[in-house]
């Protein structure tokens, strides 16, 4: 079967968040899924199959991590609605059945993807003994981003002190179910972001996540309060870096970004 590899959240190669993308005629057993993301050992892989017509969805879709299977993923949907648009196997919005219900991926003039999320609740917290510890800087406010993200969200003063992170990662897994996002307005807007991120997921086998489109989910109803803009651009600042254009929506959010297939090849070891 085929496999490809595509770099999510960026118009150039080697750069965003790589995901693995398997299109399927049924899933397979979990063990072999999982074997498979464990393989592949990016952030995420993501296993599709088609549906009958005529449902609320047109394919079912779960994404992996190395370790654990997981409830919501931005860039590894991307990244499929990528191979469906560019292969012709679908054209127009795309319908995907998930764990966080039917997430809608809708292509755009200028070849991007548009994702239709729902919005994360955030709640504002105390924040956590031992957090600034672990992250190496001191929050501002911290805020839960509900079940269906499980990240805490960290606001830190400035762009410079989320570039400089080095987190005590065995530490941070300890404050949320996933990870923490780290976050502070960008320096210097003219650049063509308005806030920047950081994403530790020591939790699900992922150290720091390249772009995180569900992240974006929590960041953008942060930034919207603060900037009073409901569409704005973030920076992920990590190694490989990447952009998301967010677009609040009251309960959803959508998430804007291009994706680049870099590899397509065959997967020898069938279920």
């Amino acid at each position: 079967m085929r496999i490809r590899i595509v770099d999510a959240f960026t118009s150039r190669p080697f750069a965003g968040n790589p995901a693995g993308v398997l299109l399927l005629d049924a899933f397979p057993d979990d063990a072999w899924l999982q074997n498979v993301a464990k393989e592949v050992n990016h952030a995420e892989t993501a296993f599709a199959h088609p549906l009958p017509e005529g449902g609320d969805a047109d394919w079912a879709l779960r994404w992996f991590t190395p370790a654990t299977e997981v409830a919501m993923c931005g860039h590894a949907t991307l990244a499929t609605a990528h191979v469906l648009h560019s292969t012709g196997t679908t054209k127009g919005p795309v319908r995907f059945a998930t764990l966080s219900g039917v997430l809608v991926a809708t292509p755009n003039e200028d070849g991007s993807l548009t994702l239709d999320f729902p919005t994360a609740p955030l709640t504002e917290e105390p924040v956590p003994e031992g957090l600034a510890e672990a992250l190496g800087a001191r929050p501002l406010s911290v805020r839960d981003s509900g079940p269906s993200v499980g990240d805490l969200l960290v606001e830190l003063p400035d762009e410079a002190t989320v570039l400089g992170l080095a987190p005590d990662l065995k530490a941070l897994g300890a404050h949320s179910a996933r990870g923490v996002i780290a976050t502070a307005p960008a320096e210097d807007p003219a650049r063509g972001y308005d806030f920047v991120s950081r994403c530790f997921f020591p939790n699900v086998g992922v150290d720091e996540d390249p772009v995180t489109g569900s992240a974006h989910t929590a960041l953008a109803p942060f930034w919207a309060d603060r900037l009073g803009r409901s569409d704005l651009t973030g920076l992920q600042a990590s190694a490989r870096t990447g952009l998301v254009k967010v677009s609040l929506r009251g309960e959803r959010t959508l998430l804007t970004g291009s994706a680049v297939t870099v590899i397509d090849g065959e997967l020898d070891s069938r279920p």
